[in-house]
């Protein structure tokens, strides 16, 4: 499941609970990012993780990768919120293969990643 988390209207933030499934990603996130690239023209997101990266189904991760190549040149800064060293280390490196900055954060430093998605700290 995943729930959008209320900040700023330059950013889209949500928290991934248990299964995220594909109709998540449908219902939630896609919507949402739309919206955003319609205001903006750009994509700040923020991901926080409160679920093992394993519940997420197949179908979600599809919706992810679609969402992603759809606004591939839209996407400013990302920041994925966890706990997981492997996942904060695969987000710090995906800069170097897409446009836009990916940045990994634990959950400790939320606050951080928040203001930094949102622009208001390099």
């Amino acid at each position: 499941m995943i729930h959008q988390i209320d900040t700023t209207d330059n950013i889209v933030a949500f928290r991934a609970l248990a299964e995220v499934t594909k109709e998540d990603f449908l219902r939630v996130v896609v919507p949402a990012v739309e919206h955003l690239v319609k205001q903006i023209n750009e994509i700040n997101f923020l991901l926080v993780l409160d679920t093992d990266i394993k519940n997420f189904t197949a179908g979600a991760w599809l919706q992810d990768a679609l969402l992603g190549l759809k606004h591939l040149g839209k996407w400013n800064r990302a920041a994925i919120v966890t706990d997981s060293e492997e996942i904060i280390t695969f987000t710090n490196g995906f800069s170097y293969v897409v446009p836009g900055e990916f940045r990994g954060f634990k959950k400790e430093n939320f606050n951080k990643a928040l203001n930094w998605v949102e622009g208001n700290i390099s």
